[in-house]
């Protein structure tokens, strides 16, 4: 099984071929690394606010972005994008790219090295739950130049080295990502949610950036991963690198993942944690 180099794609990919699609997101999450990382990290100017005022967004997230609608426009004319600055212009071929342009943009501003480009192509409705698929998608580690891809039923890779299944350990020598919202009441709510949990696994991790704690589940660097209040593009990518990686990522009752709540792990040990969080109501606010 062969892996795509950066910055290498064809012209147009075949409308629906995983492999192919794979190297027109690798090309632009690359590209869009370059202009992140040529800019200076920890001394960036916050340009606005979205839900509270540290939910953050600067002048290089859009940059970003708006280089790769301009890179997927002009490979892919035909698919719609979805992007977290810009929002969703849908396309005609069925096929919708998803982007985040910095995910974890608070370390960005910080210089903490710890944030990504995310790129992935779905097929049906990316608004919806469980209405959707990703057929390739890549994460690509701005500061550290890291780069996970997945291609549906062909694999998922780091730097060009597969990624295989591994066991999981019980839930009490786990170590747990997660990470919580902006809003207040939600804070609340997941400080609550991590008191009941901390006791019951080995530690936990924040890092700050959700592509970042799925790809690391993938890669063996946590052995489960959970967080309420993600959006579609926070996820989109790195859960294909997950799923293919052996990892099960589900939402609330065993549903989909969505905002209310996303668990990813390997079996046995994502139902022992599931059943932890729905227990201390993982997928609420109260």
């Amino acid at each position: 099984m062969s892996t795509p180099g950066p910055a290498r794609g064809p012209a147009h990919a075949p409308a629906h071929d995983p492999a192919a699609l794979l190297v027109v997101a690798e090309q632009a999450a690359r590209a869009a690394g370059d202009l992140v990382r040529a800019t200076t990290a920890g001394r960036v100017g916050v340009e606005a606010t979205k839900t509270s005022p540290s939910d953050v967004v600067t002048a290089t997230d859009r940059a970003a972005e708006a280089l790769l609608r301009e890179m997927l426009a002009a490979q892919r004319p035909d698919d719609g994008v979805l992007g977290e600055e810009a929002g969703w212009e849908p396309g005609r071929s069925g096929l919708t790219w998803v982007v985040d342009p910095i995910d974890g943009t608070v370390n960005y501003t910080y210089g903490i090295p710890a944030y990504t480009i995310s790129v992935a192509v779905v097929t049906g409705r990316p608004d919806a739950p469980g209405e959707w698929q990703t057929l390739a998608g890549c994460v690509h580690d701005v500061p550290s130049s890291e780069t996970w891809t997945a291609g549906l039923g062909v694999g998922a890779r780091l730097d060009g080295r597969p990624l295989t299944t591994r066991p999981a350990p019980p839930l009490e020598g786990a170590l747990v990502a997660t990470g919580f919202g902006y809003r207040v009441e939600r804070r609340r709510a997941q400080a609550r949610v991590v008191a009941g949990l901390l006791p019951r696994v080995r530690d936990i991790r924040r890092v700050g950036s959700s592509s970042l704690d799925l790809c690391g589940v993938a890669g063996g660097r946590y052995d489960a991963y959970y967080e309420r209040g993600l959006h579609v593009w926070d996820f989109a990518a790195a859960i294909l690198v997950a799923t293919e990686s052996g990892v099960t990522v589900v939402g609330p009752g065993g549903g989909p993942p969505s905002g209310e709540l996303l668990v990813a792990a390997r079996r046995p040990l994502l139902d022992a944690l599931a059943a932890e969080l729905a227990a201390a109501g993982a997928d609420r606010d109260d």
